[in-house]
C-alpha cells in the first residue's frame, strides 16, 4: 500500500532534511503520564524512513527524533535492564540471570516509593506476576522488572508485573510510569517490521492522541540494534510537551533512565548518576 501524503511527507522530513534541531530547550517537563515502548533488535537506519514503518516515521515526523541514540550492549536482556536499573547487575546474556531477586535500586521501585506509579505490561504474559521464562511469544528476557519481584529491597510487586491485557481502557487509570513491551511477533524480533509499525499502531496510537490534552509523553526505543550500526537504535519521543524535530546529541538508555527520574525528582538509578539529563527538546514552558 502507497503511503498516505501524511505520511510520505514525514518520511522525507526525518530522511532528508537532515537538520539538526537547535540545542536549546525549555525546562524538564513533569508529564502526568510516561509510556515506555521497546522494541527488538533494529538500527536506525532499518526503521527511519523505511516505508515498511509508516506508523513509526510518521510520528519521528511530529515529536522529537533522536539520531544518535544508543544501546549498551548484546544481547537484549542486559539493555532492558539497563534501561530500567542502570546496570546490567552482573547479567551478560539472554539466560535466565543469577542471583535473584535483584536487590538494586530501579525505576519502578524508586516511583513506587515515592507514592506515583508504575507498572509493566508484556504481551502474552500469561497471568500476574508471572516468573516463568516463555509463554506464548512472551520472553522473560524482555522483563526486566520481574527479576525483582519477592526483593529484600527496592521490590517490585506481581501486581505491577501485568499482561498487556490488563491495559486500561480508560486511560486515567495509567500509573504515572508504563513500559509496554510487545511479544516476539510484534516487537520486530521474529515478525516483520510492518507487523510491529501496524501493531503499534493498533494498539498505542489511542493513548498517543488522549497524550496530547493529558500532559502525557511516549517513550519509544529499541534494546539493541541488528549488529550493522554500532548500536545506534530508533528512540523517539511524542507528547505536548515535546519540541518537535531531529536531535543529533548523543543519548544512551542510561539518559533515557535519568531523565525520567529528573521528572519526578527521583534519585539516578547507577550509571544513570553520571548520565546527562535530555533537556533539549522540550517546549518553553509557557507554550505547554
Amino acid at each position: 500500500m502507497r503511503p498516505s501524503v501524511a505520511v510520505r511527507l514525514a518520511l522525507a522530513c526525518v530522511v532528508g532534511c537532515g537538520v539538526a534541531a537547535a540545542a536549546a530547550g525549555g525546562a524538564l517537563p513533569r508529564p502526568d503520564r510516561v509510556v515506555v515502548v521497546i522494541e527488538e533488535n533494529k538500527s536506525f537506519s532499518s526503521i527511519i524512513g523505511n516505508r515498511e514503518a509508516p506508523y513509526i516515521n510518521e510520528l519521528a515526523g511530529r515529536g522529537a527524533l533522536f539520531a544518535q541514540s544508543y544501546a549498551i550492549m548484546h544481547p537484549s536482556q542486559p539493555n532492558y535492564i539497563m534501561l530500567f536499573a542502570g546496570a546490567n547487575l552482573g547479567v551478560t546474556s539472554d539466560g535466565l540471570p543469577r542471583h535473584l531477586p535483584f536487590a538494586a535500586p530501579n525505576l519502578g521501585a524508586e516511583l513506587i516509593a515515592a507514592g506515583l506509579g508504575f507498572r509493566g505490561y508484556s504481551e502474552d504474559l500469561p497471568e500476574d506476576g508471572f516468573r516463568g521464562k516463555k509463554s506464548g511469544d512472551y520472553a522473560r528476557k524482555h522483563n526486566p522488572w520481574v527479576n525483582w519481584q519477592g526483593a529484600p529491597a527496592n521490590a517490585i510487586p506481581a501486581t505491577c508485573n501485568l499482561p498487556f491485557t490488563a491495559w486500561p481502557a480508560d486511560l486515567d487509570r495509567l500509573p504515572t510510569v508504563a513500559f509496554v513491551v510487545p511479544n516476539l511477533e510484534h516487537d520486530m524480533h521474529d515478525g516483520t517490521i510492518a507487523q510491529g509499525d501496524a501493531w503499534l499502531k493498533a494498539q498505542l496510537d489511542g493513548y498517543i492522541r488522549w497524550a496530547a490534552s493529558h500532559n502525557s509523553l511516549l517513550i519509544f526505543t529499541f534494546d539493541e540494534d541488528d549488529g550493522h550500526e554500532g548500536q545506534r537504535i530508533p528512540t523517539l519521543f511524542v507528547g505536548p510537551m515535546v519540541r518537535p524535530g531531529r536531535y543529533e546529541q548523543r543519548i544512551t538508555h542510561y539518559d533515557v533512565l535519568r531523565t525520567i527520574e529528573e521528572f519526578y525528582g527521583l534519585a539516578p538509578s547507577g550509571a544513570a548518576a553520571n548520565a546527562a539529563t535530555i533537556d533539549f527538546c522540550w517546549q518553553p514552558v509557557a507554550d505547554r
